[in-house]
């Protein structure tokens, strides 16, 4: 099967899908965007965690042919012109990478509870960031992180 889809801002295609392919396998494999994480496969620690037509999904749970005609929105994309996007400066600002496997889905969920609510609590930022596991971190710097790209001027 052939898809097509908006990729980051850019049109795109694949050719040769088999249709229980996930999104996660078409975005990694077959567009070299490695930024989306392949961990748990079952939709349950967040890493893959992409936009779909604005919405954030885990890429792992949604079968390829239901991304076409759809506009995605990886780690990657939030990135403008080379620069990284505020958010993506705050997690390493704050040193909230470690091994790096979680933090693409949390930066895309951090940037979903910000553009909602740019000013959340302590409260509201753990639970939008809830559906993502890390394991090395704790939590904290992940916290520290949201807290200085919520002050950003330009969370976008």
């Amino acid at each position: 099967m052939l898809i097509e889809l908006t990729l980051n801002g850019r049109t795109v295609s694949a050719e040769n899908v088999w249709p229980g392919e996930s999104l996660l396998y078409v975005l990694r494999e077959r567009m070299g965007l490695t930024g989306t994480k392949n961990a748990c496969e079952q939709g349950e620690c967040g890493s893959c965690s992409v936009y779909m037509d604005g919405e954030l999904v885990c890429a792992c749970l949604v079968a390829a042919g239901q991304a076409n005609g759809t506009e995605i929105v990886t780690v990657e994309g939030l990135a403008e012109e080379g620069d990284l996007h505020p958010i993506q400066q705050a997690y390493i600002t704050e040193g909230a990478v470690q091994c790096g496997f979680c933090t693409p889905g949390l930066i895309i969920a951090t940037h979903q509870l910000l553009s909602a609510n740019p000013d959340p609590s302590e409260e509201e930022t753990r639970e939008a960031l809830a559906g993502n596991l890390c394991r090395c971190t704790g939590y904290e710097k992940i916290l520290s992180a949201v807290r200085l790209a919520a002050e950003s001027a330009d969370n976008r």
